[in-house]
Formats: C-alpha cells, structure tokens, sequence
C-alpha cells in the first residue's frame, strides 16, 4: 500500500459524525485495564472522535488525529480530546508518550509498515497497540436484513474501496507487531430507526463513490422498500455488527 492518503469519508463528514454506531463502554474499560498508565492514549483515524471521545473518560489526555481535514472539521469537541491533522504515519507525538494508541475502523487504509514503526516509535514500554473494526450489519427481520444486504452487496458493492476486505474477514489476514494480548469479544449493537439506518448508509465510503460516479443518490434505490419491510417498531429495529479486536503490548505480555 503507498503512504498516499485518499480522503474516503471528506465529502460524508457530517453523516458520519451523525450516524456512526457507538462503540460498546466494556471495550474501553478492558483497553484501560491493559494500558501501563492511564496519562495519554493516541486515537489514530479518529474520524468525527467517537473513539476518542469514549477515551477520554479513562485518560488524563486524548490526541485524536486524522489525516481528513473534512473528518476533523465535524468532530465533536471535547476538553479531553485534542484533535490534530496527521497522517497515521506520522503522528507528530513525542517519542515514548503514549500509553494506549487505538485505531477504529481504519487499519485496513493504513500504510502499515509505516504506522507500525511510529505506533513503536511512540509508545512506552508496555504501551499497548489496540485495532478494532466492525463488519457487514444485520438487521432485525428477514426480509428488512435482505434488502440491506442487497444493497451493500449489489447497489453499492461495486463501489467499495478494496481495503474493504479486510474488514469483510475480520481482519483475519492483518497481523499486528509487539507481543499479541488476548482479546474478549464485544457485542456491538443498537436499536435504530429507519432514518437512522439510512443515514448510516449514506455514510459508507461505497455510498459517496456511487454519488461521485454516477450523480445520483443509491440510498433512494434502498428506501421505498426498506420502509415497506420496517413495519411499525415504536423503538427501531435491532443492529447487529460483528465486532473484531486486536492487540499486542510493545514488550513482554
């Protein structure tokens, strides 16, 4: 992969600060628990901050950079959170200054040799290294599930960047450097409405490519039936995203 960044979610900032799923609290107090000290964890491709965020009602100090100056320009301030723009390569940390650096959703677009020569580069010993990513969503019902994933299949699937792959195995072909650490599993999940369902779609780097290429919006090619399908739910439908998670220790375990 080069070390050139290509901005996938610039033109969707604003859908993804709004519609991204939430990750699950248990995921971040198990981070803290592996972390040496709790003075400054590093959240690499924060997006909008929704990692970041969570970070920082575990850490003295959060930085949270991104290379997307469009991602950073919706990010949710936060007086515990110090946003930056930086490449995942190059962070502009300090040399032995992070505890804890997190990447979510975002690894797999990663120049990774690179990133992980700086993630060792600013991590203390016994600084963690920690990645998660969350794959292709099930809805609650059959038929509300099908269309969904019809459209992430066949509407927008010719549309996703290859990087996406890797999130579809569950980052099953990445391999992180220092000491592996055993992971628990997470359960990631909400209970949405069909307007939310459908922001979150039109946040997905395939929907803003088919924008892009076509000129037309692929969400109007999912909604009439999707919303025939939903039925009356007072309180939404259940989400389901399958959750993976890794990460290794710079030194011993």
């Amino acid at each position: 992969m080069s070390g050139s960044f290509t901005d996938h979610f610039g033109s969707v900032s604003g859908a993804y600060a709004h519609y991204r799923p939430t990750y699950p609290a248990p995921l971040f107090t198990w981070l803290t628990g592996v972390a040496p000290t709790r003075r400054q964890a590093w959240d690499c491709a924060t997006g909008t901050g929704q990692a970041a965020i969570a970070l920082a009602d575990h850490f003295d100090a959060v930085v949270a950079t991104d290379a997307s100056a469009g991602q950073l320009a919706a990010a949710r301030p936060h007086p515990g959170v110090h946003y930056r723009q930086a490449p995942a390569e190059s962070s502009g940390l300090e040399t032995d200054s992070v505890d804890l650096a997190t990447v979510a959703q975002a690894l797999h677009w990663f120049d990774r040799p690179r990133f992980f020569a700086e993630v060792e580069r600013v991590l203390r010993p016994g600084g963690v290294l920690a990645v998660w990513s969350y794959g292709i969503p099930h809805l609650e019902g059959e038929a509300p599930d099908a269309l969904l994933q019809q459209f992430y299949a066949d509407i927008v699937g010719p549309y996703w960047p290859p990087e996406k792959a890797l999130v579809e195995n569950g980052y099953r072909d990445l391999a992180l450097p220092f000491t592996a650490l055993p992971a628990p599993s997470f359960a990631m999940e909400a209970d949405w409405t069909l307007e939310q369902l459908l922001g979150y779609c039109a946040s997905w780097s395939a929907s803003a490519r088919y924008r892009a290429a076509l000129g037309r919006d692929p969400l109007e090619l999912l909604r009439p039936a999707l919303a025939a399908a939903w039925g009356e739910t007072a309180l939404g439908r259940r989400i389901h995203w399958p959750l993976t998670l890794k990460a290794s220790r710079l030194g011993p375990a």
